[in-house]
């Protein structure tokens, strides 16, 4: 059971990832993967303390899966979040390398 926390910035509304070290960023490459249940508590729990000082809105979990070696969000709209808009490639994440088509994260680094 793979995933990541996700939100929304509160001063822009763009979506971002909790990093490992607590903070957030819009690149999913740079989205902490969790494996276990204990650590995903508390990654929410993170993510709950930085909605209650309004950096965020609307945090929760997405799960991620491995595919072709590299993980995307298992769920289209998660897909859609991450990447950007679908019907312009060239706007978005997608066209500065932050989506999730093609990861920077290999499994051994997670």
């Amino acid at each position: 059971m793979d995933g990541m926390v996700t939100a929304n910035r509160l001063s822009d509304g763009l979506v971002v990832f909790l990093t490992a070290s607590g903070g957030w960023t819009e690149d999913f490459h740079q989205g902490a993967v969790i494996s276990s249940e204990t650590a995903k508590a508390g990654a929410l729990e993170t993510g709950a303390r930085s909605a209650a000082v309004n950096e965020v809105v609307d945090v929760y979990w997405i799960d991620v899966e491995l595919r072709g070696g590299h993980y995307v969000p298992k769920a289209l709209r998660e897909a859609i979040r991450a990447s950007g808009p679908t019907n312009r490639r060239d706007l978005g994440k997608q066209a500065e390398g932050l989506g999730p088509g093609v990861s920077k994260k290999t499994p051994a680094e997670g």
